[in-house]
């Protein structure tokens, strides 16, 4: 084992389960999470994800990108849709599909869940398969929302460009852009109506 002090296992859902919100990623990132043990802390990733999130209402406190901090999520939990991270940050579909039972329990242990928001494709398949639906039944798009219904109630999906220094670097996602995906995400919570790009299921 390169770095013995790293936390190099897998990485726990971070929050509440009482929360109506669920923030789901691809992995932890090899210098990220696999070293700090908690969710998009350590990388480019989650210093604009908890950046957006404070600035949104759903975190307290402070980040520090080495979890040193006293940072609290507000009515949010965050876990990823593989749950160590994969060789060459690119996860094999067995892996996807062994991680999916931990996203399924994940979800159905939260009862008061109104909003998932899915960072990248790979984890927006994951979730729709979670939710008995399917990626072919929800076509992936940054932006997009799907309401669905879920044991319980029901709860929202909506799609963001992964927040990765790779994807930013290029423009493919911009601070403003993943802004606006919890902004949505906030007014549903806090039931302001707008006028969602909003997608039944076909």
């Amino acid at each position: 084992m390169k770095e013995p002090g790293w936390h190099n296992a897998p990485v726990p859902t971070l929050g509440p389960t009482s929360a109506r919100l669920l923030i789901v990623g691809l992995a932890p990132g090899l210098r990220g999470a696999n070293r700090t043990g908690r969710p998009f802390t350590g990388d480019w990733a989650g210093d604009l994800l908890y950046e957006t999130l404070a600035d949104c209402g759903f975190t307290r406190g402070s980040y520090d990108e080495n979890g040193d901090d006293d940072l609290e999520l507000i009515d949010t939990c965050i876990t990823n849709a593989v749950r160590c991270v994969p060789p060459q940050n690119k996860p094999t579909p067995a892996e996807i599909k062994i991680c999916r039972t931990f996203l399924d329990q994940t979800i159905a242990a939260m009862p008061r869940l109104k909003a998932i928001v899915a960072l990248g494709r790979i984890s927006h398949d994951s979730v729709s398969r979670a939710l008995g639906e399917g990626p072919a039944r929800l076509p992936f798009a940054h932006g997009r929302e799907f309401a669905l219904p879920l044991i319980g109630g029901g709860v929202t999906l909506f799609d963001s460009y992964h927040c990765s220094r790779y994807n930013t670097n290029t423009g493919v996602l911009t601070p403003q852009m993943f802004r606006a995906v919890f902004s949505r995400v906030r007014d549903l919570l806090d039931g302001v109506s707008a006028s969602p790009a909003t997608a039944e299921p076909q």
